[in-house]
């Protein structure tokens, strides 16, 4: 099959062409190691949750071998202990060094595994896949598991080992609620498999409740626009009380126009953050305005395909200068979610994903 014929899902109007959306698949398949990783470009590193959205966007693309690639990278590094490092440095001049550059293992980072294999199950159909890669997910998960706190609230990451490894309880909106959707889709991968995770259960119910009633026991980030909308995007926020966060802070972060800053006050709107904004409102229901949104960061897109991580406009530059995997992904993700494509639609809408158990206090 043509590189158009598998991008032809990914037409959205004012936003990519079939040519387009080709060009962009391409610069991450370039980017791509031989090995599966996916840094943020080449000669940089890689972090564990924005390799995980570039692979998603493979998959969403229809590249399902480099995905695979990409998921066989993350069991061949996963630490004894369930986690991954922050992050990885690139070699230079296409040496794979794989050298950590971060030995922090934050536990969104950790926890996304479970949402790039059940979105590669759910493209690919690969039983075999899911069976491979679930003994990966399961200890992620229990690694995970070990930072939440007695509210729910998932605690961000432990220290590196050199620095005594401890545990930091103090818990981040935006990544609880990444991992709310993380722990979904592990119990979506328990079941297929027919492995019941009570524990999992109880412990997302717990999480999905803790972000959506208890704002005090998280850090306060909330200049920051990830903070608004990733309660919604995780999907522990539906319905009227999404709408009602979404529209609390639009005029705060969203720039006619131009996209959504990234944190307040600052003049700088950027590719992933828009994206992702734009994958909530569809799970709101609101693929107009999530479409608008789009097409507000097509001068973020260059020549080559890929997409230039933000623009400060009050100077009218691109910053920083760096065309990021996980912005083309992000993108590519939002416009199959538009377009309905089956595995993304799934992940991010959440209809079929187990919600777990809700505390005795909700019962």
């Amino acid at each position: 099959m043509s590189s158009l014929g598998r991008t032809e899902h990914l037409v959205l109007p004012g936003v990519l062409t079939a040519e387009q959306a080709a060009l962009t698949v391409a610069g991450i398949l370039a980017v791509q190691r031989a090995d599966g990783a996916i840094p943020w470009f080449r000669g940089h590193h890689l972090d564990p949750w924005d390799h995980i959205e570039a692979a998603m966007a493979l998959d969403a693309a229809g590249e399902h071998e480099a995905a695979a690639r990409a998921y066989a990278w993350l069991a061949a590094h996963q630490n004894e202990d369930g986690s991954w490092y922050a992050a990885y440095q690139d070699g230079a001049d296409g040496v794979n060094t794989d050298r950590p550059a971060d030995r922090g293992r934050e536990s969104n980072f950790c926890a996304y595994i479970a949402v790039g294999v059940w979105h590669h199950y759910l493209a690919t159909g690969d039983d075999a896949f899911i069976d491979r890669m679930w003994p990966t997910v399961f200890a992620a998960i229990e690694f995970v598991l070990e930072l939440q706190q007695p509210g729910g609230e998932i605690g961000w990451k432990r220290e590196a080992p050199e620095d005594g490894g401890a545990a930091v309880n103090d818990a981040l909106l935006t990544g609880s609620s990444s991992i709310y959707q993380a722990l979904r889709c592990a119990l979506a991968i328990a079941e297929q498999r027919e492995e019941p995770q009570p524990d999992w259960e109880l412990a997302a119910g717990a999480l999905g409740h803790a972000v959506r009633s208890h704002p005090e026991r998280f850090l306060d980030k909330n200049h920051y626009s990830m903070d608004w909308y990733y309660p919604v995007l995780g999907g522990a926020l539906t319905g009227l009380a999404a709408k009602a966060r979404i529209e609390e802070r639009w005029d705060d972060f969203v720039v006619p126009g131009l996209g959504v800053r990234c944190v307040l006050p600052n003049p700088w709107v950027t590719g992933g953050e828009s994206c992702e904004l734009a994958l909530a409102l569809w799970a709101m229901g609101e693929s107009d305005r999530a479409l608008e949104v789009l097409q507000s960061i097509r001068h973020l897109r260059a020549e080559n395909g890929m997409y230039w991580t933000g623009y400060v406009f009050q100077d009218k530059a691109v910053w920083p200068v760096e065309q990021t995997t996980w912005t083309a992904g992000s993108l590519l993700l939002a416009v199959a979610a538009l377009g309905g494509d089956e595995a993304t639609t799934a992940v991010f809408g959440g209809e079929r994903l187990p919600a777990g158990l809700d505390p005795d206090c909700c019962r």
